[in-house]
């Protein structure tokens, strides 16, 4: 027997959320899923009236929802935002390539701006070239640390005021559970922020108005909706670390819905002891990006690239910064460590 929508009582539900278990029609689905989406960005403030916004566009269904529904609540509530496509290249053929069709055709649909900075204009490496030195085994720890800092500087290109990226409530979960078990409490402390202010210049606020998000009811919106949207995965990432986390994190949310919000909410009421040494945020002395170090992780990662040593920027690097500013040569004995990779 069909079931009626729980919401409107009139038309046939097509779906179960698995956010609420509520038996819902598309049309009450839609409103539902972007008022939650409108709650979260006023009652934490994200944005002011007349800021400019750079969304964080890789083509994939996050960002792809992000940039629907941003345009959406920003004509539907008037937020007197301004918005702009920001995406980027890091040269992975096969796959970032057809990505960034995508999002042109997105530009086109909701009629935005589209800026795209690439890692080879930027750095001087494509991701392709990356794992032919480093290989498959930590690839992600570049790709990831470089797209935080392009992300930055397209955005000052851009000249936005914020970036909001699409986070989404498994993405955070995932997060809180890697830096549990890494045992990262500085990351720990900040993972579930939903916006970063930064005084530091060179740096964009971000922010996450998906964070309350699953990720379930971002592909059934995606769906419903007809999205053009890319769904291949990166044919680097199958070793990455979150994938894990993520497997772990699915078994949970088998067994308890509720677990994606309940790591979340953990988190958010995670306290330090007094006392714990915290890393300070100060500058990197050769780019001048945020870094609790002499040289941001960055820069070390991009000088092990262009000495041929690939493990330069991997585990605790510190110990090396000193030589690398004053461009010291390393011992035999250190070259011979840091060329070593594992494929």
């Amino acid at each position: 027997m069909p079931v009626q929508c729980s919401s409107c009582s009139e038309k046939r539900a097509v779906l179960k959320r698995p956010k609420t278990g509520h038996s819902l029609c598309k049309e009450c689905f839609f409103w539902a899923f972007e008022e939650e989406i409108h709650q979260t960005i006023v009652s934490a403030k994200l944005f002011k009236t007349g800021e400019s916004v750079g969304i964080a566009a890789s083509g994939g269904k996050d960002s792809t929802v992000l940039a629907h529904v941003m345009k959406v609540l920003n004509e539907r509530y008037s937020y007197g935002l301004e918005l702009m496509l920001l995406s980027v290249d890091e040269g992975i053929t096969g796959y970032r390539d057809d990505s960034l069709e995508t999002v042109k055709r997105n530009q086109q649909q909701y009629e935005l701006p589209l800026k795209i900075v690439s890692y080879e204009e930027l750095y001087g490496w494509t991701m392709d070239a990356i794992v032919k030195q480093v290989g498959l085994k930590n690839n992600c720890t570049f790709c990831g640390v470089f797209r935080r800092q392009a992300l930055d500087r397209g955005a000052i290109m851009l000249k936005v005021d914020k970036i909001c990226t699409g986070h989404n409530a498994d993405d955070v979960a995932e997060t809180v559970l890697m830096n549990v078990l890494r045992g990262d409490i500085a990351r720990l402390r900040r993972c579930t922020t939903i916006s970063t202010d930064s005084e530091n210049e060179g740096v964009v606020p971000r922010c996450k108005p998906l964070k309350y998000a699953y990720e379930k009811e971002i592909v059934l919106y995606a769906y419903f909706k007809k999205l053009d949207y890319f769904s291949t995965e990166c044919i680097y990432s199958p070793n990455a670390y979150r994938g894990y986390a993520r497997t772990y994190l699915k078994d949970l949310e088998s067994v308890r819905p509720s677990s994606i919000m309940d790591v979340i909410h953990s988190g958010e009421n995670l306290s330090v002891r007094e006392g714990v040494k915290m890393p300070v945020q100060g500058t990197c002395s050769r780019c001048g990006y945020i870094s609790s170090q002499k040289l941001c992780k960055a820069c070390v990662l991009l000088e092990g690239l262009n000495r041929g040593l690939p493990k330069l920027g991997i585990g605790k690097h510190h110990r090396f910064h000193d030589k690398i500013l004053s461009q010291q040569p390393l011992t035999e004995e250190e070259e011979r460590k840091l060329k070593a990779v594992d494929f």
